[in-house]
């Protein structure tokens, strides 16, 4: 028996009625997802890190979702792991006939377009939403999910014709912002215009071919560290941040930065 086959056993008698265990019997599709969730989140930060036995880790309690699934879907004879598979192998085929077929694309673009079309037709045959836009999960992280809907309108030509008309849209938003702060509008209006700026920062992003999630990513790890390291200076002093001014926290950010700088 392969690993994978013994994998899918293990899970199966985890299920088992008569002898299997009480919290995996008490598992449905929705008690897993956040699960699931989570362990994708667990193999990027350790892909991040770049650190091989803990991706190593992390993509076998990501395989062990996606068998928990299955598992889940088998019991309730919608599919099985094989054809789950099956599945898959089918479609990264019909998607790739540049590879599998006697396609040929002269360009990235070309093969991004067509690989768009491919997937156009796909939820047109599955009888779902035609728009553009169909099939952007409502559940990824909003980041993530922006710079995906901008990339799907730009496919069909609106997009900003030069980056720098997206500076100008940044700008504008800014200043909205500051009218409904200063208006002192209500806090719906005030989240929605802070929306609209993420929404165009998102769109710079995605023009530059960076992936905003990422980025703020590496943003949130930088300030943590910085951060980090203005504790420890102050720890060394017995001292702590809320019993410091501003000044003394602002001062320190600049020295860990300098430091930082430094060493990089």
């Amino acid at each position: 028996m392969d690993n994978v086959a013994r994998l899918l056993v293990i899970v199966s008698q985890l299920r088992d009625p008569e002898v299997g265990c009480p919290w995996d019997l008490r598992q449905t599709f929705a008690s897993i997802a956040p699960h699931t969730l989570e362990e994708t989140y667990e193999l990027v930060e350790a892909i991040e890190r770049g650190d091989a036995d803990a991706l190593r880790d992390e993509l076998g309690d990501l395989l062990l979702q996606v068998i928990y699934h299955a598992q889940l879907a088998y019991e309730q004879n919608l599919f099985s792991f094989d054809r789950l598979a099956q599945a898959a192998g089918d479609k990264l085929v019909r998607r790739h006939p540049h590879v599998f077929g006697e396609a040929h694309y002269a360009t990235e673009p070309a093969r991004e377009t067509a690989w768009e079309a491919e997937k156009a037709r796909e939820r047109a045959a599955g009888g779902k939403e035609q728009s553009a836009l169909g099939g952007v999960t409502a559940a990824l992280p909003a980041l993530t999910r922006a710079r995906k809907l901008q990339k799907r309108a730009a496919n069909v030509g609106f997009d900003w014709p030069d980056r720098a008309d997206i500076f100008v849209k940044i700008d504008e938003e800014i200043e909205e912002v500051r009218e409904v702060l200063a208006d002192e509008s209500s806090p719906a209006r005030i989240e929605e215009e802070i929306g609209d700026l993420l929404f165009c920062v998102v769109n710079l992003a995605r023009r530059v071919e960076v992936d905003p999630e990422r980025a703020l990513r590496v943003a949130n790890r930088k300030f943590e560290r910085r951060f980090k390291a203005i504790e420890a200076r102050l720890a060394e002093q017995n001292r702590r941040p809320e019993a410091c001014t501003l000044a003394e926290l602002d001062a320190l950010w600049d020295e860990v930065k300098k430091h930082a700088s430094k060493i990089t």
